[in-house]
């Protein structure tokens, strides 16, 4: 169904952002894997694994579908600069063809909180909500997914195309995110523009969807031990953590 396809995947230098880059182009798509390198700083609650992760560019990931006969490209990217979804899209329609498919991946992630603590459940560092925390993760998961979508669906229209992907990725926590409550309404908003989208580019015969994966081992998840769980994709029943960390 992919073959002949074009997709945009966002944060695609690890964990959900590159499974999915690397299972579309098994599926005979181009992809564009766009990522932003993030230092996060040393923190009890957050294994080395997933800062390493966040830390490392796209280089393995395109290396491994291009191995593999894949077409592939890449370019960093800060989605919460209104500049950046005309420069991707731009860029992917120059190395490998109009894109048709949007993958949005990538996340400001971070913890914050209304209440007086420090520190949560896991020990991760917390902060309280400011204007800071708002922006960082409201620009990337709902700004920059919204102008992600509306630049698909602008060159859609534009050339006729009949046939586009939209998908989103979700955390859930439709009735509050608490301890990382910035988080849980950025995606909230990326939820109703995706909705919204879904119902408005239809008759272009558009689809688009979010998706809330079950808790998913990309370095994030940890053995009782401290030790990183291996590499392959697993799910979990376990209650803490209740979400995926692309």
């Amino acid at each position: 169904m992919t073959a002949g396809h074009t997709a945009i995947v966002t944060g695609a230098n690890h964990g959900i952002g590159a499974a999915t880059a690397r299972a579309l182009a098994r599926r005979g798509c181009a992809v564009l894997c766009t990522f932003l390198r993030v230092g996060d700083p040393a923190d009890p609650g957050t294994p080395q694994a997933y800062r390493d992760h966040r830390a490392q560019d796209v280089a393995a990931v395109v290396a491994r579908i291009r191995e593999n006969g894949g077409r592939a490209a890449a370019v960093e990217a800060d989605l919460s600069d209104p500049a950046t979804p005309a420069l991707l899209f731009d860029t992917v329609e120059e190395q490998l063809g109009p894109a048709d498919i949007l993958v949005n991946n990538a996340t400001g992630w971070l913890a914050d909180t209304f209440a007086p603590t420090l520190a949560d459940r896991l020990g991760r560092s917390l902060q309280p909500v400011t204007a800071t925390t708002w922006t960082r993760q409201f620009t990337v998961d709902a700004m920059g997914a919204a102008l992600m979508i509306s630049e698909v669906a602008r060159r859609h229209i534009a050339r006729q195309a009949t046939w586009g992907r939209i998908i989103g990725l979700t955390s859930g926590g439709d009735l509050g995110f608490p301890e990382e409550v910035s988080y849980g309404a950025a995606k909230a908003a990326q939820v109703n523009y995706t909705m919204s989208a879904a119902l408005e580019l239809a008759p272009f015969g558009v689809t688009a969807n979010m998706v809330h994966p079950p808790v998913t081992d990309t370095g994030w998840i940890t053995t009782p031990s401290g030790s990183t769980l291996p590499p392959a994709p697993r799910s979990s029943t376990s209650p803490a953590p209740t979400r995926s960390q692309r």
